[in-house]
């Protein structure tokens, strides 16, 4: 009895001290860390995101939820040589199973398919983790997580892919916010769904492939796909987990074959993308460095270069807005001449990440005692996940990034700069839209400016504790939301 108490004791001091250090080292050092401004960059103006003449690469924007969904499976469905997938999380259902079985579909047919995933946020766990099985025992799919769970190593638990992004041989590319999941791509009415941007971008000169940005985000792919950071899923599979992976193969390839008859609309669409596309003079594509700790925020520096360099208008869309003392540092709104600056956020009703909101809490009035217009959509059964900023109704960036320290300085980030007036037009169309029928100002005491035709929605009590009480952590928690 004695001999076992004293095990106790000892897992139980054990388990104390490794807490302890886990929190040091994976929370409290990063209060001290503090970005430097990137010199990599500091030669690059905003005139470099302007382009003269019509580029070779145009751009589709994939606004609602099932038709971004019905584009990734066109687009596996009609891939002739390669896909290369990167994804931060994806979530279970009948999203994430369609978009397995297309990934083994292509690859029964000879596609050479990369798949990379976030290390921690995969989901790939429990029931799914026949998934990583099925991919694993298939020649042509190849598997990896970038930055997998370290316990002795809890600064690299921040270190994160937040990158969303879909390759088709060389001649499309798919950025924006959205994960894989039913929320992402839902019909009208679902509960809890999160409204997204993707753009394809589409080469035009298929013939002139090193000219497209596409190959820019290729290139940042593959150094992501070779770096120490990203492991292989499965190191050796064994012989049980070759048979898991084989079944589940099987499964996927019948509900595919089960759900091109149920859902037919969804398969063999006759698109023509080169139809659809919206000229552009220009993209640009930006990313994060690859370093563990504190980034040099190549990202935000770039777009705060825009931000500042705008001389009529900015418009601002993410679902969070956290702009914190180092993330100030790098923008000096004096330098810009807009006279109209608008963002637009989830309210407390809609976001589905208090946390993060939380920390919204602190900045909330001082962005609308500047010369800020301050949004929030009120939701309440959906939120927005969009992130996105029109510079003079000319630049749009759009991508994965935002406007947080996390992905600031933190998580790996990708973003194209679109030079088309037309491309930002239709883009602020949808936006202003979403502020007009859906969203509410707020005012310089925090209350809502009324407006007839939007309610402002209420949250529940638990809700509003929630926030107000993890407010009280921002101190250490901030840099990391």
């Amino acid at each position: 009895m004695k001999k076992g108490k004293r095990v106790l004791s000892i897992l139980i001091i054990f388990f104390s001290v490794y807490l302890i250090y886990a929190f040091m080292a994976g929370v409290v050092l990063f209060t001290f860390l503090r970005p430097q401004p990137s010199f990599i960059h500091e030669s690059y103006q905003a005139e470099r995101f302007f382009g003269d003449g019509v580029s070779q690469d145009g751009v589709v924007l994939l606004e609602g939820r099932v038709e971004s969904g019905a584009a990734r499976i066109h687009l596996m469905e009609n891939a002739q040589e390669s896909i290369d997938i990167s994804y931060y999380t994806i979530h279970q259902g009948l999203a994430s199973e369609l978009f397995f079985a297309s990934i083994i579909d292509a690859a029964d047919r000879g596609v050479e398919v990369r798949v990379l995933l976030d290390g921690l946020f995969h989901n790939l766990r429990n029931h799914s983790k026949d998934i990583i099985y099925a991919f694993s025992t298939h020649p042509n799919i190849e598997l990896k997580f970038y930055e997998p769970f370290d316990a002795l190593r809890p600064w690299t638990w921040n270190n994160r892919l937040h990158d969303k992004l879909i390759l088709v041989d060389y001649e499309y590319g798919m950025i924006g916010g959205r994960n894989i999941g039913d929320i992402y791509f839902s019909h009208d009415g679902y509960e809890g769904a999160s409204n997204d941007r993707d753009v394809l971008i589409v080469n035009m000169d298929k013939e002139n492939k090193d000219q497209s940005v596409i190959k820019q985000m290729k290139n940042y792919y593959n150094d992501v796909w070779d770096h120490e950071f990203s492991k292989d899923a499965v190191d050796e599979i064994t012989d049980r987990q070759s048979r898991l992976g084989k079944e589940k193969a099987r499964e996927l390839r019948d509900f595919h074959t089960e759900m091109q008859k149920d859902h037919s609309s969804l398969f063999q669409q006759e698109i023509n993308w080169n139809n659809k596309v919206v000229s552009t003079n220009q993209i640009l594509f930006l990313h994060n460095p690859l370093e563990r700790l504190v980034k040099e925020p190549w990202v935000w520096q770039e777009l705060t270069h825009l931000i500042e360099s705008a001389e009529e208008s900015v418009i601002v869309q993410s679902p969070y807005v956290i702009p914190n003392d180092n993330m100030m540092n790098f923008l000096d709104m004096e330098q810009s001449s807009a006279s109209e600056i608008q963002i637009v956020t989830n309210s407390l009703a809609a976001t589905p990440n208090v946390l993060a909101f939380s920390g919204y809490t602190k900045y909330r009035e001082k962005i609308t005692n500047s010369n800020i217009e301050l949004y929030e959509y009120q939701g309440p059964s959906e939120s927005l996940h969009a992130k996105t900023f029109i510079i003079d109704n000319r630049l749009t960036a759009i991508g994965s990034f935002n406007v947080d320290p996390r992905s600031a300085f933190l998580n790996t980030e990708m973003m194209v700069v679109i030079d088309s007036v037309a491309f930002a037009e239709e883009v602020s169309k949808n936006i202003k839209q979403q502020i007009e029928t859906e969203s509410l100002k707020v005012q310089n005491d925090g209350s809502y400016e009324s407006h007839p035709d939007v309610e402002e929605q209420q949250t529940s009590y638990r809700k509003r504790a929630t926030v107000h009480i993890l407010s009280w952590f921002n101190f250490i928690l901030e840099d990391l939301l």
